[in-house]
């Protein structure tokens, strides 16, 4: 070799990493967001919180193409999705069910249920699929609801428990409040449900199954009717107890559990490390260490609560008025 021509080779070596970052830097990454829900949407919110304390700027290096509906228009939003159409898919509540058939597209997720349950990932430890992401199940959280619950409203006897079924790892979930129930003497009316279409058959149970308190189980249904459910417990005048802050901001009277904005937040990091070429077959599913009680101060007062006698008000991590 010419010694010309072994400048021009060394010369060009060196020049690919730095090429290669020019072109990463130029790459816009296109992210697939899915849900269920609506905008404007507080967990979309967090994620893109989460991308820019990561660097990322949308339209200079990221594109979020945002799709909402009903489960049948998300499925065929991803029937027409092909390999090398996105870098990303991140799932929002149960449209991680609709993503359960994409195999060739990483997808991050945060769940209320069991993605195990759903057949998403194989475990948490190790998903060993295409999806990882955060789950807020927590069998200890659902026991822990029903001692708060009783710290603030030491007279409960029967606890309507409003559950709906259509919920990957919901049998777990009502199990651990049933234990919890027993160990505190307390007559749980357990109500199953199915879907949003029978949500006012399960109201209708509830106000007849003689109960003076009530525990409703976070997943989504629940959730896009938190105000309908914070009002009928307040005409029922039932003590509630939710899994999530939105229900106390919608009148519900206690919630515990993770702060789901943090937690769309935090899923960033997860994308940025899959897009920086991670496995997510080998990222752990997180669950939430951090949780918060939430109590809404004017329901307490309009249900005649009194709230000296209970240590709730200290230990509150956000008290509305």
């Amino acid at each position: 070799m010419k010694r010309r021509d072994f400048i021009q080779l060394v010369a060009g070596a060196m020049a690919c990493p730095a090429i290669a970052r020019a072109q990463e830097a130029r790459k816009v990454y296109r992210i697939l967001w899915i849900s269920t829900g609506s905008e404007p949407d507080p967990f979309l919110d967090g994620f893109r919180e989460g991308l820019r304390a990561l660097g990322y700027v949308e339209g200079k290096n990221v594109a979020l193409e945002r799709h909402y509906g009903n489960p049948s228009a998300l499925r065929q939003v991803i029937s027409q999705l092909r390999r090398g159409d996105v870098d990303l898919a991140v799932s929002s509540g149960p449209a991680t069910r609709v993503m359960a058939a994409v195999n060739d597209i990483p997808v991050v997720f945060a769940l209320s249920g069991d993605p195990v349950a759903l057949g998403v990932v194989k475990s948490l430890a190790r998903p060993g699929t295409n999806f990882t992401g955060s789950t807020f199940l927590s069998l200890e959280l659902a026991g822990k609801r029903v001692e708060l619950l009783k710290d603030i409203y030491r007279g409960v006897r029967k606890l309507a428990v409003l559950s709906n079924t259509d919920h990957p790892g919901e049998p777990s979930e009502w199990r651990a409040t049933l234990q919890t129930c027993t160990g505190l003497g307390i007559e749980p009316a357990y109500i199953p449900f199915s879907g949003a279409g029978e949500l006012d058959n399960g109201l209708k149970a509830a106000g007849g199954s003689g109960a003076d308190a009530m525990l409703v189980f976070p997943d989504v249904v629940t959730m896009v009717d938190r105000t309908k459910l914070a009002e009928f417990a307040l005409a029922h005048r039932l003590p509630s107890m939710f899994g999530w802050s939105e229900y106390c901001e919608a009148g519900g009277l206690l919630s515990y559990g993770a702060n789901q904005r943090a937690t769309y937040r935090w899923l960033a990091n997860y994308a940025d490390r899959i897009l920086r070429g991670e496995d997510p077959a080998v990222l752990p599913v997180i669950r939430p260490e951090k949780f918060e009680l939430v109590i809404n101060l004017k329901t307490a007062q309009d249900l005649g609560l009194e709230l000296d006698t209970s240590s709730i008000l200290f230990r509150a991590n956000k008290v509305i008025a």
